[in-house]
């Protein structure tokens, strides 16, 4: 991360500590968070995740959260991504640093999220439960009305469910650019930026990556965080802010 002359600045090597770290945001394991940042480092690809682990550590007083939570904030703020400005202002808020956000808390699972807000346009979108932030894809919808659990009548309650539209795959076209432009090799970056050109460029990108397997699960990483800090932003527009799920 830019900010790696602050804080512990090792590369996590492979994507077995990442699993772990997400794991650990997920359950809201505030220690195992920051006890996988101090032993296994600050990979700059993920810095939303890890700003939503450290909300949980420091909501639940692990010892040298409040630093990294401090450190993280300074960088989403540097890097400046989409989402990333809400989650500093939310990290801030909880240290006492800043203004607490306008936003109502919600535990909503960003993953799944950002995966209705950019799926195949053809899934058709879905709803976000403003009571409990569950996220419900259209087939979940389908199949609950087709169980008779739900008539469409009660889809139509504004003060439950917010649609969530289907976005496009341009946010993800993008993505595909800005990754290239932090691959170091000259050659590799050429080949990849051929693959983007006409029909089926997001299975031509992948498959060029999968041929150096370090620089396919860094793009992994990349467009997770990418994508987690999007639908943060989307959240944020609608009037909320995530919160870990031990706050639910």
């Amino acid at each position: 991360m830019r900010a790696g002359a602050r804080v512990q600045s090792e590369p996590m090597p492979d994507k077995e500590p990442r699993t772990q770290l997400r794991t650990a945001v997920y359950h809201g394991d505030g220690q195992g968070v920051v006890a996988l940042l101090r032993t296994q480092g600050w990979p700059d690809d993920s810095l939303q995740l890890i700003g939503d682990g450290l909300i949980a550590a420091v909501g639940q007083h692990v010892e040298n959260a409040t630093g990294s939570a401090r450190e993280c904030g300074q960088s989403l703020r540097e890097r400046g991504w989409s989402g990333d400005e809400e989650l500093a202002d939310q990290l801030d808020a909880l240290l006492g640093t800043g203004p607490i956000p306008l936003l109502r808390p919600l535990p909503v699972d960003l993953e799944e999220l950002a995966g209705v807000l950019e799926g195949d346009p053809q899934d058709g979108g879905g709803r976000l439960d403003l009571r409990t932030g569950e996220v419900w894809p259209m087939a979940a919808i389908e199949n609950a009305r087709d169980m008779g659990e739900e008539d469409e009548d009660a889809s139509d309650d504004e003060q439950r469910w917010r649609w969530i539209h289907h976005e496009g795959s341009r946010a993800g076209y993008h993505d595909m650019q800005e990754f290239i432009g932090t691959v170091s090799d000259p050659g590799r970056a050429d080949r990849l930026d051929i693959a983007l050109q006409g029909r089926g460029a997001f299975r031509r990108f992948k498959d060029v990556l999968a041929r150096w397997p370090g620089e396919l699960d860094r793009w992994f990483a990349f467009a997770d965080d990418r994508q987690r800090g999007r639908a943060r932003a989307w959240l944020a527009d609608a009037g909320y802010r995530a919160v870990p799920a031990a706050q639910r």
